[in-house]
């Protein structure tokens, strides 16, 4: 990039204290290196340099892009320098989650992944399921679990699980642990806008509408209402599940209509084929089966996990 180029002759002539000096340092011809830092001042319409009898001196404009200039090429170095050892390394998977389920999901994903001989980098992101479908499309991700995504041919969709909604209330509001879709909609609920559409939907047919509290699109922040303050949800049941006795939190099975999501896992059809792609996708339908068998995605307290092998 001839910007950056010049740049690094301007740093290199101030640090010289002359153009001669410079030139050997840089190792190119003075009269190209004075060429370069004349279009330099050209270009930003200020003089950089006062050329002495002996050397040079920087102007007060000098003095501002000397500091600004060894901040950018210090920052080019470094990008260049993980760019080139990127090229070395093993190539690894960029996988995305809702935010409903990364505290589920993801520990148990990546301590298989640890396990696994040789290293296999995986990255995650969280967001809510039409960034997550945009990413992938951008290729920002490689893959991505999403929740209930329009079927179209984009994407390759290998669906995961089914999982139920339930409402999350705290233990000592007495809400019972199964409670119908009548009685449901008369209590004041908070939800994420993608919940609800999903849920409106499902209720169309019986002609009944939640009474939504607040929509929010934050699951750490309906989380801290409920706990906290003693507001009422519906989410999905692993989202709120909790395998400790202490967990105050009551979750109720919604009857009299099913509200569910299903886990999708998403890829791109047109992606090149890679040997990781398929070792995470063997890793994430183990990690899912295996918190299906410990009862994640129902309702029911969690199994206990030493019988489900």
């Amino acid at each position: 990039m001839n910007n950056l180029k010049a740049l690094r002759y301007f740093v290199a002539v101030v640090n010289a204290g002359s153009f001669t000096g410079a030139a050997s340092v840089v190792a190119v011809a003075q009269p190209a290196l004075t060429r370069q830092i004349r279009e330099l001042e050209e270009t930003l319409g200020v003089l950089l340099l006062e050329r002495l009898p002996r050397g040079v001196r920087m102007t007060a404009s000098g003095v501002t892009l000397y500091e600004s200039a060894q901040k950018i090429l210090s920052e080019s170095d470094r990008v260049t320098k993980n760019l080139r050892e990127g090229l070395t390394e093993t190539p690894g998977v960029n996988l995305g989650v809702p935010p409903t389920l990364g505290r589920v999901l993801l520990p148990g994903l990546f301590e298989s992944s640890l396990r696994l001989p040789g290293a296999l980098p995986m990255r995650a992101r969280e967001a809510f399921t039409p960034a997550l479908l945009e990413w992938l499309e951008r290729g920002i991700i490689d893959m991505a679990i999403v929740t209930n995504p329009p079927f179209g041919k984009r994407f390759s969709l290998r669906p995961l699980v089914n999982e139920p909604f339930g409402l999350i209330t705290l233990k000592k509001k007495g809400q019972p642990d199964v409670i119908h879709i009548e009685q449901l909609v008369e209590i004041p609920v908070l939800m994420t806008s993608l919940h609800h559409g999903i849920v409106d939907q499902q209720l169309r047919d019986l002609n009944l509408k939640l009474r939504i509290e607040g929509i929010i699109d934050s699951v750490d922040a309906i989380r801290e209402l409920v706990l906290k303050r003693g507001h009422a949800t519906i989410m999905p049941v692993s989202v709120f599940k909790n395998d400790h006795s202490s967990d105050p939190t009551q979750i109720s099975q919604i009857t009299g209509v099913q509200l569910s999501r299903t886990l999708v896992l998403a890829q791109p059809r047109d992606r090149d084929q890679m040997t990781n792609y398929g070792i995470v996708e063997q890793l994430i339908e183990s990690e899912f089966s295996r918190l299906e068998r410990l009862g994640a995605f129902s309702a029911s307290p969690y199994r206990d996990s030493s019988s489900a092998t």
